[in-house]
């Protein structure tokens, strides 16, 4: 299996980059979209990381537009949109796929590492979707745009969060908690 830090990936403007950045960190890794009805989440996330980022906290935002083309812009575009809507600092990333035969490698490991999600009402945001007609991906696939993933200060994922689980909800802060002080 190999170590998350050595993925490599591109940040939004291109650059190629891995996780090794971030060594030491607890993270929050996140896939995004810009046009969903959890796309409000971006607010929460940005608020989130004003507050916790001097204890070491990052958040990294996978743009992907793998759920009903939520996410259709290029990178430049998606980079605007977050900054100009929510007024984005945490750092994002060029978009990927994280469902299906393309999945970036990244998410293949965080899949495999970790599974399942924590749900306050576990298969209710998956009754909703397909509800509206919406062909779910199979667990442990990742569900939905704003599924997230929290990483303590060693690489290991220690939570990961249904989409509708708000970034700000106490089950997310108490994981967050728990990677600050790994």
């Amino acid at each position: 299996m190999p170590n998350l830090y050595d993925i490599p990936v591109n940040k939004i403007t291109g650059e190629g980059t891995s996780l090794a950045d971030y060594r030491g960190k607890a993270l929050l890794i996140v896939n995004t979209a810009s046009k969903c009805g959890l796309t409000p989440q971006y607010d929460a996330l940005e608020k989130l990381y004003e507050r916790r980022k001097a204890d070491g906290l990052e958040i990294l935002g996978f743009p992907a537009n793998d759920f009903n083309g939520q996410e259709p812009g290029s990178n430049e575009e998606i980079a605007t949109f977050c900054k100009g809507t929510f007024n984005i600092a945490f750092p994002m990333f060029q978009k990927i796929a994280v469902t299906g035969p393309e999945t970036h490698p990244l998410y293949k490991e965080l899949i495999a590492e970790k599974p399942e999600s924590t749900a306050k009402e576990p298969g209710d945001f998956r009754k909703k979707l397909t509800g509206y007609g919406i062909q779910t991906n199979p667990e442990p696939g990742i569900l939905w745009n704003f599924e997230k993933f929290v990483l303590n200060r060693h690489g290991k994922i220690i939570a990961r969060f249904s989409p509708e689980t708000l970034p700000d909800d106490p089950i997310v802060l108490d994981a967050i908690e728990a990677a600050l002080n790994s």
